[in-house]
């Protein structure tokens, strides 16, 4: 594997290559068992971390903190698992991407190991402004029946605005933009299960945990506690065609759309 001598990079910061212009792997892993309570903020020195020890020729900014250039998908809420969290690293040499896995799974705690890496365009936007699709499972035990819980989200969604306080703040979220679509059923034990397509955007996104506060609330009944959500697919719309990731991109595998 190509590795540089010697991290950070220790030219000045004017010599430094043009972003757009470096390597740019893409890289898919999971988040999940106790590392699902990892904030965002702690999520990234923590993967910064996994990429020093891989060894990788990662790239440094050319600005006054000179830090790794790197970028994540959104945020997750605070206790949500995922099956499909993505980073994007600018590195200064090309690294065959199953060589630059290989490193990182083994530099990386098994609750956020990565499982996909591929070599992605220098010059598509940032992660977190590019994915504006999410599918959400998530499992509730059994709080209610099912086609209870089915009515109270559809009343919510026919409403089309939804408010809630976050800390002291009210927040507004648009349903009709950022709720994409909803299901509920039961698993073997009676428990329910929710499915949630959202879209985040400039005006925001919908959490699941907000939506479904508020279904409980329209049913009069307390939400209940120890919600397990995950989120099981990020994707780019654009022009009414859902797209991977990966697919437009890996050689491959051609884009999925919908």
């Amino acid at each position: 594997m190509t590795r540089l001598a010697s991290q950070p990079y220790e030219g000045r910061p004017q010599d430094l290559p043009v972003k757009a212009d470096l390597a740019r792997l893409r890289v898919a892993y999971v988040k999940d068992r106790r590392l699902a309570y990892l904030g965002h903020l702690d999520l990234i020195s923590t993967v910064e971390r996994c990429v020093r020890r891989s060894g990788l020729p990662f790239s440094i900014g050319n600005g006054f903190a000179r830090r790794m250039r790197i970028q994540f998908s959104s945020a997750l809420p605070v206790g949500a698992a995922s099956d499909c969290e993505l980073f994007d690293l600018r590195l200064v040499e090309r690294v065959d991407a199953e060589e630059a896995l290989a490193a990182l799974r083994a530099a990386t705690p098994a609750a956020l190991a990565p499982y996909r890496a591929a070599y992605v365009d220098g010059r598509l936007p940032a992660l977190e402004a590019w994915l504006n699709r999410a599918e959400w499972s998530v499992e509730l035990g059994p709080a209610c029946p099912a086609d209870e819980l089915l009515e109270a989200i559809r009343e919510v969604a026919r409403r089309g605005e939804l408010r809630y306080l976050r800390g002291e703040k009210e927040k507004v979220v648009d349903l009709t933009r950022t709720l994409g679509g909803y299901e509920v059923g039961e698993d073997e034990a009676g428990g329910l299960t929710v499915g949630l397509d959202t879209r985040s955007g400039p005006g925001g996104a919908l959490r699941p945990q907000v939506l479904l506060d508020a279904a409980f609330a329209e049913m009069g009944r307390p939400a209940p506690e120890g919600l397990r959500v995950r989120r099981t697919r990020q994707l780019h719309e654009e022009s009414g065609r859902l797209v991977e990731p990966f697919g437009p991109f890996c050689a491959d595998g051609d884009t999925p759309v919908s």
